[in-house]
């Protein structure tokens, strides 16, 4: 099994689903509302898990109600979360909102993630028994950046999605192997609309790149190539919410798998396809039976987009 090791933050999403998002000064009446477990961090590592990783979780849930149940659910996945902290005050939140066309808005508020500033002596111990680690921005810049340095020492693949969109800085750029934005975090790391451009740009920085394109697929680049268009499934959303990192949990195991890129990229590509027919982030997300089956029958799965 591919070991995987996720440095990142765990959220309980509120979700409200409403035929159309409202406008700002705007209220509009929802169709329902759904507490569900989250966060970019154990949404890639539940999605890593199901794809068939072997799983551990660095970061922190809060002394609230909130705190057991995230932990119980990464638990009832198969992650471990030995060193998953529990830190006094609330645990971290995402507010949702999601219209009928599947699309999303998203407020989150850090809570207990705020408090995972630097590695222990434990994490970076099990951060080097790791095939890759796994990072996103939705904990302290200064134990991204630390957890980034520590698997470079060790010889630990990095994988990086640059969400929520901010600077990077240059340590951090030089400790990542591959970094997976979407195409309007793509953007705002280089000014440049076109996916292709910004992939070559982000090539300076990193030596293989990853953008996401949501329905498109996928345009994956690395040094001294043109890059590589990956289509996607085309299938009916229901909800997006977590497909980016259920892309990036699937890909990384089929990646630490062997699988070649453009393969890997695929099947990552029909684990978020999966994901999007059904409700929610975390709780949405494929088991890998059911991504191997689509993967060798896309049109059973492409079916109900029509």
């Amino acid at each position: 099994m591919t070991s995987i090791v996720v440095l990142g933050s765990t959220n309980m999403d509120l979700v409200v689903y409403v035929p159309k998002a409202p406008a700002l000064g705007e209220t509009v009446t929802g169709r329902s509302f759904r507490t569900i477990p989250g966060g970019k961090g154990a949404n890639q590592a539940v999605a890593a898990a199901r794809a068939g990783g072997e799983v551990a979780m660095i970061g922190a849930v809060g002394a609230d109600e909130f705190g057991p149940r995230l932990r119980a659910t990464l638990e009832h996945c198969a992650v471990d979360t030995d060193l998953l902290r529990t830190s006094e005050g609330p645990s971290g939140t995402a507010h949702v909102v999601v219209d009928d066309e599947g699309r999303n808005a998203i407020v989150v508020v850090p809570g207990a993630n705020g408090t995972v500033t630097s590695l222990t002596h434990g994490d970076e111990a099990l951060i080097g028994t790791a095939d890759a680690l796994l990072l996103q921005l939705e904990l302290p810049l200064s134990v991204v950046v630390e957890g980034a340095v520590t698997a470079r020492r060790l010889g630990v693949r990095t994988v990086l999605t640059p969400a929520p969109a901010q600077p990077l800085p240059p340590e951090l750029l030089t400790a990542t192997d591959l970094l997976v934005p979407n195409e309007h975090e793509a953007t705002a790391l280089t000014g440049l609309t076109d996916p292709r451009e910004a992939a070559r740009a982000l090539l300076r920085d990193v030596p293989e790149v990853v953008v996401t394109l949501g329905a498109a697929g996928s345009l994956y680049a690395v040094r001294g190539a043109e890059p590589v268009a990956v289509p996607a499934p085309r299938v009916r959303a229901v909800d997006t919410t977590g497909a980016g990192d259920t892309f990036v949990g699937a890909l990384a195991v089929a990646l630490g798998e062997g699988r070649p890129a453009p393969e890997a990229l695929a099947w990552a590509q029909t684990a978020a396809a999966l994901s999007v027919r059904r409700e929610g982030a975390s709780t949405s997300m494929p088991y890998r039976v059911e991504i191997e089956d689509a993967f060798r029958s896309p049109g059973t799965l492409e079916a109900d987009a029509v």
